[in-house]
């Protein structure tokens, strides 16, 4: 295609990355990055005229924002986005995601390259329309250890569903094993969690984990919906984000999503490097289509702080053009005795995802759930 025949419309996004160095180091890097993160060749073979003039990416500002760290804010023309999650992460971080001392801190787009993304079916209005619980933080249960049988699964998706939580996962860990079938397991847990639905009047979603290659990610997710289950769980680490992206997007199965991090820590883990959890866990699997996204809050024996939950957290909730809000989680062996703290911290709209103490007594499950959710609903009444 010749320089005539390209076309831009001058609309650009824009990518804030924060490199380590001088300010100079900072300069002649992100001058490779405007390269790079397009043509990525070499600067005499780049013809002059639009593609040197409009296609490259631009630098629009260099600043300190701490010892040895600068922000180098390039922007980029939309026309190089095609409303996919990989072309999206290819242009904002695939040849920089290369480099050492680099990191991607944050992304804007133009309401028109918003509008391509799949972004989230439900969203957290929606997800609390289903659910019927209009206020308080969503609860949300975890079907663990790896190695139970599917029947000792659906028994304990029973009695988590009696103690009234909103969403029980499966834990990431489960596939199709040997030991316990995903079919088998799906469909007792579906069956055992309408069975209790019944009998407490109150709506629980089920979500099935079911990462794995496409074809059988796809047959999976439908069986599952066929079933009963009620929501999705996917790894966008083991599968990419634009699986989750196509089931958001899809006629059928039509649940709704919830992104785990898992094969994720390697991004974020080192904050000279990889990719803020901000845009990782909050903007990522929100323009990706999940409903809700969970993360390890912080607090934990994990690397992620305060002010990385918040902005997670801002990346979940704030106006975003046409992508509905999703939930951030409080997760990672959460407690009842941080319930005042997480929801002083993160408001009500969050899910809190259940740790293991509250199976310290196996004859306690029911009542342990119906306790917390007590905590919640004094902790949000007026």
């Amino acid at each position: 295609m010749s320089d005539q025949q390209l076309h831009f419309s001058g609309q650009r996004f824009s990518v804030e990355y924060h490199m380590q160095g001088t300010k100079e180091e900072a300069c002649r890097r992100a001058a490779v990055l405007c390269i790079d993160q397009t043509v990525e060749a070499a600067d005499h073979v780049i013809p002059s005229g639009v593609i040197r003039d409009q296609l490259l990416g631009q630098m629009l500002s260099i600043d300190r924002v701490g010892d040895g760290v600068h922000r180098a804010t390039l922007t980029f023309p939309i026309e190089l986005l095609d409303g996919t999650m990989g072309t999206l992460q290819h242009m904002s971080f695939g040849m920089a995601g290369l480099q050492s001392r680099v990191r991607l801190a944050n992304l804007s787009l133009p309401d028109e390259a918003i509008a391509q993304m799949p972004g989230p079916r439900f969203g957290s209005l929606k997800l609390r329309a289903l659910l019927e619980v209009p206020v308080r933080p969503l609860v949300c249960a975890v079907l663990k250890p790896l190695g139970l049988s599917a029947r000792a699964l659906a028994s304990l998706a029973y009695e988590f569903a009696l103690g009234e939580v909103d969403l029980i996962k499966d834990d990431q860990s489960l596939g199709d094993h040997p030991f316990c079938r995903f079919e088998e397991r799906v469909t007792l847990c579906a069956e055992a969690i309408a069975k209790a639905s019944r009998q407490t009047g109150r709506r629980c979603l089920y979500a099935p984990h079911v990462s794995g290659p496409w074809p059988t990610l796809l047959d999976r997710a439908s069986l599952a919906q066929n079933a009963g289950a009620g929501a999705l769980l996917l790894c966008p680490g083991l599968t990419g984000f634009d699986a989750l992206g196509t089931l958001a997007r899809l006629p059928f199965p039509s649940l709704p999503l919830i992104a785990h991090p898992d094969f994720q820590g390697s991004h974020f883990v080192n904050s000279a490097t990889g990719i803020a959890p901000a845009v990782l866990f909050g903007l990522f699997p929100r323009l990706a289509g999940a409903d809700v996204s969970i993360y390890p809050t912080f607090g934990l024996e994990y690397p992620i702080s305060q002010e990385d939950c918040r902005g997670i957290a801002a990346c979940c909730r704030n106006s975003l053009g046409a992508c509905a809000p999703i939930f951030p989680t409080a997760a990672g062996r959460m407690e009842a005795s941080r319930i005042h703290e997480m929801v002083a911290f993160y408001g009500t709209d969050v899910v809190f995802v259940l740790g293991s103490d509250l199976r310290r007594d196996p004859t306690r499950i029911r009542s342990a759930c119906q306790e917390f959710i007590q905590l919640l609903e004094a902790e949000v009444a007026p």
